[in-house]
């Protein structure tokens, strides 16, 4: 659908809450906090709020695949934000991430406490703790944290972008969807090429530039994201395809997806994390069978 009347933007904006959209309500060009609320604390050394969306996806499946690898003091306690209800603005979480976004993590193993916000930052600060997923290697970590940062830049032109005139605006505009669309699928063919030659994405090793981009890029083409598989051509993507089929196949990572994740199928979702066993007994089939 095309839009023929032109829009003329004031000589100065001004926020009009009304504004419309999947997140109208939450949505605000000021930061800090609108209420007082503490954040619940856990047993376990590392404290994660989050929801389970692609970017809180990409620290669940990380700590999943350190604790599968042994790694005891990865073990974390996810407690659910739900960005839509607006918990990101309370003061707790704005206390550890300024700018209230999802995921935020606090690690209480250290004489003092320590914050860390934005994915790409937790995914290091993981992998330099625990010495796992990120090589040592000069040249592979270089490659690693190239493809890492090109996640964290390209994303937004997929999540803010396509999938927000695509899938969430209050009105279908040809112009920015043409817009990020071929935007999109010029990142999928900048991965396809890649994986074209490679079995990870930094390389013949499997690490925390496959996490960053797997929620984001592989729930594209396994039609996860926005419902626009078939309106981008995911299939033609072969080796993107071959690549998010293989890191699914993970058990860590089809464990990590399930935490904090609010949409989906009731046996997709475990609301909270607080123990390994909670994948068997607490999802939300289980929650809601036991309320029946």
């Amino acid at each position: 659908m095309s839009d023929s009347s032109e829009y003329i933007p004031p000589k100065v904006w001004t926020w009009e809450k009304a504004s419309g959209g999947t997140f109208s309500n939450i949505n605000r060009p000021i930061a800090g906090a609108t209420h007082e609320k503490e954040l619940p604390v856990g047993k376990h050394p590392l404290q994660l709020y989050s929801q389970g969306t692609p970017n809180g996806q990409k620290v669940t499946i990380m700590l999943e695949e350190l604790l599968a690898l042994g790694h005891g003091g990865a073990e974390y306690d996810a407690w659910l934000i739900r960005i839509g209800e607006g918990d990101q603005f309370s003061s707790g979480f704005v206390e550890i991430n300024p700018n209230s976004k999802i995921p935020a993590l606090v690690d209480r193993s250290e004489p003092t406490p320590i914050r860390v916000f934005e994915s790409g930052a937790i995914l290091v600060y993981l992998a330099e703790k625990f010495g796992a997923f990120l090589p040592t290697d000069r040249p592979a970590r270089a490659e690693t944290f190239s493809w890492l940062f090109w996640q964290m830049g390209s994303a937004p032109f997929l999540g803010g972008g396509f999938g927000h005139f695509y899938a969430y605006a209050p009105t279908k505009l040809e112009y920015p969807i043409n817009r990020y669309a071929m935007e999109a699928k010029r990142q999928l063919d900048v991965l396809d090429r890649r994986l074209a030659d490679n079995e990870f994405v930094a390389g013949a090793d499997y690490t925390i530039a496959d996490m960053a981009i797997w929620p984001w890029y592989g729930g594209l083409v396994k039609g996860w994201q926005y419902d626009a598989a078939e309106f981008l051509s995911v299939q033609d993507y072969a080796n993107v395809v071959r690549w998010a089929d293989q890191i699914f196949a993970r058990p860590a990572v089809a464990r990590g997806r399930k935490v904090n994740r609010t949409s989906g199928t009731p046996s997709s979702q475990l609301h909270e994390r607080h123990d390994a066993s909670d994948f068997n007994i607490r999802t939300q089939d289980k929650l809601l069978g036991e309320q029946a």
